[in-house]
């Protein structure tokens, strides 16, 4: 007994240090996404005051809890400020944001910093994970920002690697080749690039203004689809007299190869006959009918209207 609880408990051991690997690695998808320093007139915090604010972007496929980790301006303290664990609200869906507020009053609740941006120099912002040791992400934000102009990644979650592979795979990329950028379109709690056109619908229009493509690509598909109806029906068409007749033989008792015989005897005989049948029919017509009507007078002692025989039943009969 001793030793199967020994098993049980290295078990439930492992099992938690694995699904703790699990949380600690889904962490590592959490970025640094926009930042913004100087705030005047821009998005206002739950108490309708403008502060400057850090966007965390999670660039994975699954909820990821930041609740354990900390925010810090300064390499040489990482726990600075830890996220408060408990909240519900600290948990980043897939491909969200989540803002939180330079102020410098924690007291205001969990996404509110106990530190604030210098709004003159260069800022250090870097994320740490529950641990405080293991650095997740981190950006230095360049002296000299502008009100209400923030300083964001080109892309969400873009790292220099992803930046890299575009340049290289996309010749007409309108990017650039830097990784962060400035934005006059501020967009807090919302994606850093947002599409005004459709690439598609540009390539189209470019290549085919007048519509001829689209046209030969909309009769070619219309075309195609009745062929394929009609094929589809005329085989559906052809298995079904087939299998009707093989019931008729079937029920007759005749085989395939007596049906055969039958047919390849009888068909000549059967369409000569048929042929002599309509050329008799077409020699000897038929007399023509008289067109004239004689009506005979029938004398009777009754009104056949009120006779007694034309009744549903008979009367009956007194004894």
């Amino acid at each position: 007994m001793k030793i199967n609880r020994l098993k049980i408990s290295l078990l439930s051991l492992s099992l938690l240090c694995a699904f703790s690997n699990v949380e600690a690695q889904r962490t590592t998808s959490l970025k640094i996404n926009e930042v913004l320093v100087i705030n005047e007139t821009n998005y206002q915090d739950d108490y309708g005051v403008q502060h400057p604010w850090i966007e965390i972007y999670n660039s994975s496929a699954g909820t990821v809890n930041i609740a354990g980790c900390f925010l810090t301006t300064d390499l040489n303290q990482p726990r600075m400020y830890p996220i408060p664990k408990g909240d519900v609200l600290t948990k980043v869906k897939p491909h969200q944001h989540m803002l939180f507020w330079a102020d410098g009053q924690p007291s205001r609740g969990t996404f509110h910093l106990s530190f604030t941006l210098d709004s003159i120099g260069s800022n250090f912002i870097a994320l740490f994970d529950s641990d405080g040791k293991t650095l997740i992400d981190s950006v230095t934000v360049p002296a000299g920002q502008v009100a209400d102009i923030s300083y964001g990644l080109v892309h969400d979650g873009w790292d220099a690697k992803r930046l890299d592979e575009e340049l290289r795979l996309n010749q007409s990329y309108e990017g650039g080749n830097k990784l962060w950028i400035p934005f006059t379109q501020v967009t807090p709690s919302s994606n850093n690039f947002i599409l005004d056109k459709n690439d598609k619908v540009e390539n189209f229009s470019k290549n085919d203004s007048i519509g001829i493509g689209m046209t030969l690509t909309a009769m070619s598909v219309v075309f195609f689809g009745l062929l394929a109806l009609y094929l589809s029906f005329k085989v559906v068409g052809k298995i079904a007299i087939s299998l009707s007749h093989r019931r008729v033989m079937k029920t007759s008792g005749v085989s395939i190869k007596e049906a055969k015989d039958m047919h390849e005897q009888s068909s000549g005989e059967v369409f000569a006959a048929i042929a002599m049948a309509l050329y008799e029919d077409s020699q000897h017509p038929h007399d023509e009918e008289s067109t004239v009507l004689t009506i005979k007078n029938t004398a009777r002692d009754y009104s056949p209207w009120s006779s007694k025989i034309y009744m549903l039943r008979e009367t009956p009969t007194k004894k």
